[in-house]
C-alpha cells in the first residue's frame, strides 16, 4: 500500500514537472538594459590601419577632452558628447540589430578624420557590453574584403560612470 502510494505521488510530481517546465517562456533581452543604464565614459580608442588582412598600424588615440555616451532606452535615443576632441552634442536613434551583435546608432557627428560629418556608430561591432564596461569597433569593419582592401577600425572603450547626485 505504501509503494503504490508513492509511486502515484511520484508520477504526479513528474507531470507537474513536465507541464511547468514545457510552459512557453517570455523571451528576455536584458541588453537594452545594459546599455541604458547609466552613462559610458571613454576610455581609450585603438585604430588598427589594414591592408588586407594585414595590419600595418595600431595606435592609441589621445584626447584631452572627456567623451560621453548614454542610451536612453524609453524612447531609442542617444546622445554622445565631444566626439573627436570637438566641443559636440551629437543626437539620435539607437537599436540593435536582429542577431544583437551590432548597435545601429544614426547619429551625425563632426569628424575631423573625414573633413566633415559621419555617423560612427551607424553599423558598429558590438564587442563587449557588461555591467561596467562597453567596447564597440567602428569603421571598415565589412565581414568580406579583398587583399588589396586598406580598411581603418577604431574599437572604442568605455566604462560606465556613476551618476552625480546634487546635494
Amino acid at each position: 500500500m505504501k509503494n503504490k502510494n508513492f509511486y502515484f505521488f511520484l508520477s504526479v510530481l513528474l507531470i507537474v514537472a513536465f507541464f511547468t517546465n514545457s510552459c512557453k517562456k517570455e523571451k528576455q533581452n536584458y541588453i537594452p538594459t545594459l546599455f541604458a543604464t547609466g552613462t559610458w565614459q571613454l576610455s581609450s580608442i585603438l585604430e588598427s590601419k589594414y591592408l588586407g588582412d594585414s595590419r600595418l598600424s595600431l595606435d592609441t588615440l589621445q584626447c584631452d577632452t572627456t567623451q560621453f555616451f548614454t542610451f536612453n532606452k524609453d524612447d531609442m535615443t542617444c546622445t554622445y558628447t565631444n566626439f573627436d576632441c570637438i566641443d559636440q552634442q551629437a543626437k539620435g536613434t539607437w537599436q540593435l540589430s536582429d542577431t544583437r551583435l551590432f548597435l545601429q546608432a544614426d547619429m551625425t557627428v563632426m569628424d575631423t578624420t573625414k573633413a566633415g560629418t559621419s555617423k560612427p556608430f551607424l553599423n558598429a561591432r558590438i564587442i563587449n557590453v557588461g555591467e561596467y564596461s562597453l567596447v564597440l569597433e567602428a569603421g571598415d569593419i565589412q565581414t568580406y574584403y579583398t587583399a588589396t582592401d586598406r580598411r581603418t577600425i577604431r574599437r572604442y572603450g568605455f566604462v560606465r560612470i556613476k551618476p552625480v547626485i546634487a546635494n
